[in-house]
């Protein structure tokens, strides 16, 4: 299946930096992501100093940012938010779900469906390209004058339209990025329809090609909106629209100067009509890394594969129906808020019906706990608690106490955290012996998953009762209030919990280069005796994968059948 067109050596350039092998391309995102959400924590660490120790001199932060930010090394709350802002626009647009879906999904999808390559490979080196400028573009806001954008990462107007220069760069970064995740995902969409191995029906996908199927219809579905909010808050501040800058508005004492009729709220409905689809684009692909790695650490078939197809494919629907549920304080009708609490409510059954049939999947089976079916069974109560503190979040009385505290931090962020990228990792350890050839080293990805383990719920567990508390998730400086400085405890354990997860990251980043060169050799293509057909290609796999066109026999995951010759039964095999 090799294309006789690559057989020929390619120049560098066009091998390593504009490639249109998928492969090669998933390591780009992969990569890239790891570095900006290296960048994107290490945000957050100096938010955690400011929040244990308000006011304090922050060692290093005076001698890197200047006066302008934090004269004499104590923080301004100017700087705080400008954190904060990019922290979370950081971590989820250009961290999680580069790294999951243009990541892992460029990697493993075109070879676990047999594939020889994207059906588009120029649109999907473009795509990465048109991420990667996006990213600078944000990063670039932080040298610009008045900083980078304070708004928050959900920008919301009209404090956006009159935020400092940098909040521009957001709205423009903001359109690269979703247009790469525009191209991304038509190429998704068409490559799995149309590329698959003979015999290999939609029933016989692995549930990890399912996970990314359904995310790409997200993005495709649920990024335009943005898209045309994005362009119009920019038009808002370089062109002198008000789409969203209401009349009569007062900025800095005075009246604007806007012809107004905008409406604020708008943005908010554009927003979260992408941001809710947009924690499952976050949470699918998870769920299909977990998938794979318990059924091959188990020894058995994932219970309830179909039950769970069919869950993802109801979840992408309704994740469309519950946006305003972020909405409760805005002041709309009984009727609209009760409608989006009922929905709510139902767009948890099948996340419970996935989740169960995960941990049912473990009952009875020879587990192997390696590195990854660690983090993979971490995974699961993990967001189990993200997800079961969401839903007082989703009934409007309880969310009247607790909307904008740290409770929707400690609910998000289970989700997030423990959740997504605990299973992130679990697959970069499944699958670096293929990308590589060799295999991470089990005692450090021990220390690695062990450690991060106690720190992240050290992180955010006590955020739970800081929000109960009441302490607003915004504030620079909690300890001006009574009931924040009543908590005042929890958040100086918060805060060395992160540090402590910033130092086992260590373990990881220490792993993940020195196994380039000398980690254990795989003796086999097939080091996990896993029944999926990225393991039948040769490793590395080379362009254009497979040596010979594969042929699919079976569904994805028979072990231990009874009678076979071997605990696994590899879906080309006859």
């Amino acid at each position: 299946m090799a294309d006789a067109h690559h057989d020929h050596e390619l120049p560098f350039w066009q091998k390593y930096i504009f490639s249109t092998d998928h492969k090669w391309i998933g390591i780009q995102y992969g990569v890239t992501a790891l570095v900006f959400l290296f960048f994107g924590f290490s945000l957050m660490m100096l938010m955690r100093y400011q929040l244990a120790f308000p006011g304090e001199v922050i060692p290093l932060i005076g001698g890197l940012f200047g006066d302008a930010r934090a004269p004499g090394g104590i923080m301004l709350p100017e700087f705080y938010n400008e954190l904060g802002a990019m922290h979370g626009t950081i971590m989820v647009f250009l961290g999680v779900v580069p790294l999951a879906v243009g990541g892992f999904g460029n990697y493993v999808m075109p070879l676990q469906i047999g594939a020889p390559d994207m059906a588009f490979p120029k649109l999907n080196m473009a795509s990465y390209w048109v991420f990667f400028i996006g990213g600078c573009i944000m990063i670039g806001s932080f040298f610009v004058e008045g900083g980078a954008a304070q708004s928050g990462w959900t920008s919301y107007p009209p404090l956006a339209n009159v935020a400092p220069p940098g909040q521009t760069y957001w709205g423009i970064g903001m359109l690269f990025l979703i247009a790469s995740s525009l191209l991304g995902s038509v190429n998704f969409i068409v490559t799995i329809l149309h590329l698959r191995a003979p015999g290999l029906s939609m029933f016989r996908l692995p549930f990890f090609v399912w996970a990314q199927f359904v995310t790409s219809f997200l993005l495709l579905l649920a990024f335009p909106p943005l898209q045309a909010a994005g362009i119009m808050q920019v038009m808002d501040r370089v062109a002198g629209s008000s789409f969203f800058m209401p009349t009569g508005l007062i900025v800095g004492g005075e009246a604007a100067a806007i012809s107004g009729g905008g409406n604020p709220l708008l943005w908010q409905h554009l927003f979260w009509f992408l941001a809710h689809p947009e924690v499952y684009v976050l949470i699918l692909p998870a769920l299909g890394i977990v998938g794979e790695v318990i059924a091959n650490n188990t020894r058995k078939p994932l219970w309830g594969y179909k039950s769970m197809v069919y869950s993802i494919i109801f979840l992408g629907f309704m994740s469309f129906v519950v946006w305003a549920h972020h909405m409760f304080m805005t002041g709309m009708g009984t009727v609209m808020s009760t409608f989006f609490q009922t929905t709510t409510m139902i767009i948890s059954i099948p996340s419970v019906i996935i989740l169960t049939a995960l941990i049912i999947s473990l009952w009875g089976g020879a587990i192997r706990f390696t590195t990854p079916m660690l983090f993979a069974v971490a995974f699961l109560p993990m967001f189990g608690i993200g997800g079961l503190t969401g839903l007082p979040l989703g009934l409007a009385a309880p969310d009247i106490h607790l909307h904008d505290t740290y409770y929707v931090i400690g609910h998000f962020h289970y989700v997030v955290a423990p959740g997504t990228i605990f299973a992130l990792f679990a697959g970069i350890y499944y699958w670096y012996p293929k990308a590589t050839g060799r295999m991470m080293n089990e005692a450090l990805g021990k220390l690695h998953f062990w450690f991060s383990f106690l720190f992240i719920n050290g992180v955010f567990m006590p955020m739970f009762w800081q929000g109960m508390a009441g302490t607003s998730r915004r504030l620079y400086d909690q300890t001006f209030y009574t009931h924040g400085a009543a908590v005042q405890d929890l958040t100086i354990l918060s805060s060395f919990s992160a540090w402590g997860l910033g130092l086992a990251q260590i373990f990881f980043i220490v792993n993940f280069w020195m196994s380039l060169k000398t980690g254990k050799k795989v003796k086999n293509d097939n080091p996990w005796d896993a029944t999926t057909l990225e393991w039948a290609t040769p490793t590395p796999p080379p362009h254009g994968n497979f040596a010979v066109a594969p042929n699919v026999y079976r569904g994805p995951y028979e072990y231990s059948v009874p009678g076979a010759a071997t605990d696994f039964s590899p879906q080309n095999e006859a």
